[in-house]
């Protein structure tokens, strides 16, 4: 049993075993220079998803969204990632290597505590944006990442914060009773996919860079003895899937409301943010 092995090393070794466990698995699903296969549009001008983010366009809606496909075993990572945290819930011996780890954890560092894992999952966020606004351009308009990122956020909220009250799983602190998945990982690989898939294609290192991120979140989040193994191995697999659930939804939602469904339409579209006593808005403006 590769828990029993783990223990019979020194605390180092049991450490670092979880830690590179954690970044193999993950790296596994590093998705976007490998799985993504550009269908654009027939007869859509190919660089409009790429353009740079000007005032002019900065708003503005072209109707040439690239639709993507992620190759099936792209998905197989976060499925396993999300199935083991499932299974952990019910399957004793999964159970136990929480505690395992747990146990290890606070024999290592006792009393271990800080707050980077709380602004850590942002950063590959700000890293997109961060490189848009010095010149190097991802694969969408800020208007198209930013509604792709809202709507990837919106997905793993729905699914994982339901979860957390059906599940009704303890802390391994004993907080509180929303333990799993967990909220701060999810959210740190929601970022990184974000990044994989806007700037996948230029390099994988970008890919690996935000996933390096949001790995060092998850260790963090078990290190301050805020959740247990198996909640950051789940959280990992429904961020991974939810930004991935929404780079396929996005372009079939925009298409259907900024287009009508037509594919050769040239109707542009502006949505603008208002705010008018005290309120925030949108402004929806279509030319026909």
């Amino acid at each position: 049993m590769f828990v029993s092995a783990v223990n019979k090393g020194d605390p180092l070794q049991k450490i670092s075993f979880y830690f590179i466990s954690m970044l193999l698995a993950v790296a596994l699903s590093l998705p976007s220079y490998a799985q993504v296969k550009d269908t654009l549009q027939r007869g859509a001008v190919k660089t409009d998803s790429l353009q740079k983010d000007s005032a002019r366009n900065i708003l503005t809606l072209p109707d040439t969204v690239k639709h993507l496909q992620s190759k099936f075993p792209s998905y197989i990572p976060p499925a396993a990632f999300v199935t083991y945290g499932l299974l952990s819930l019910k399957v004793k011996f999964i159970r136990n290597i929480d505690y395992d780890v747990r146990d290890d954890m606070n024999k290592d560092h006792p009393g271990f505590h800080t707050s980077v894992d709380n602004y850590l999952q942002y950063a590959p966020i700000i890293s997109v944006y961060g490189l848009n606004a010095v010149g190097v351009h991802g694969k969408n308009t800020f208007i198209d990442r930013t509604l792709l990122l809202a709507l990837s956020e919106a997905i793993f909220a729905g699914t994982t914060f339901g979860l957390k009250r059906i599940t009704h799983r303890t802390r391994p602190d004993g907080s509180d009773n929303m333990s799993f998945p967990s909220g701060h990982t999810g959210n740190a690989f929601v970022s990184a996919e974000f990044m994989a898939q806007e700037y996948g294609e230029r390099s994988p290192v970008y890919g690996g860079v935000g996933y390096a991120f949001a790995t060092t979140t998850a260790i963090l989040r078990v290190y301050n003895n805020k959740h247990w193994f198996s909640d950051i191995i789940a959280g990992a697999g429904f961020g991974i899937l939810s930004t991935k659930a929404a780079y396929y939804l996005y372009p079939l939602i925009r298409n259907s409301l900024f287009r009508g469904g037509n594919e050769k339409s040239n109707n542009n579209s502006l949505l603008l943010p208002t705010y008018q006593q005290g309120r925030f808005g949108l402004t929806f403006a279509k030319s026909f």
